[in-house]
């Protein structure tokens, strides 16, 4: 299984194609809010996600240097279109990406936030080393941080 990541703003039109299912709409932005929050700050990356040459999903990360002692990484958004989910990819995708992230930016933590009612993505991020730090964001989403290595 070949996973690849594209920076989004070199292929838009693939990456606007990408959704997640009706009931999942209210945990996630769209695709086009994501496109059009990291014109205008830089600091996001957004990603597509392909397997085996396939488009399936979506992650946009990047780091605040404001958050911290040393700023904070966040993985922001992150998804598997919903004509391919329910097939393991975010299983497979997740533990790459955040290597993908660890290797960019060289830090021991990364951060994450999730409504508390989305129980798949907590299992999700749980599975993947990630548990609960006390905090929540701007929009009371329950922040998540996974220590990655020590310096």
């Amino acid at each position: 299984m070949l996973i690849e990541f594209e920076n989004a703003f070199n292929c838009l039109e693939d990456v606007l194609d990408l959704h997640v299912k009706d009931d999942q709409r209210n945990t996630i932005e769209t695709v086009e809010e994501c496109i059009q929050e990291a014109r205008e700050l830089s600091l996001w990356k957004p990603t597509l996600i392909k397997l085996d040459k396939e488009n399936v999903g979506f992650a946009m990360y990047g780091m605040w240097k404001e958050e911290g002692e040393h700023g904070r990484v966040w993985l922001d958004r992150f998804f598997i279109d919903e004509r391919y989910q329910g097939r393991g990819y975010a299983k497979e995708v997740l533990p790459i990406l955040i290597d993908k992230i660890m290797n960019t930016y060289l830090v021991s933590e990364i951060y994450l936030s999730v409504y508390e009612s989305n129980l798949p993505a907590i299992q999700l991020y749980k599975k993947n080393g990630f548990e609960f730090n006390g905090e929540k964001d701007i929009n009371s989403e329950l922040v998540m941080v996974k220590k990655v290595f020590e310096k």
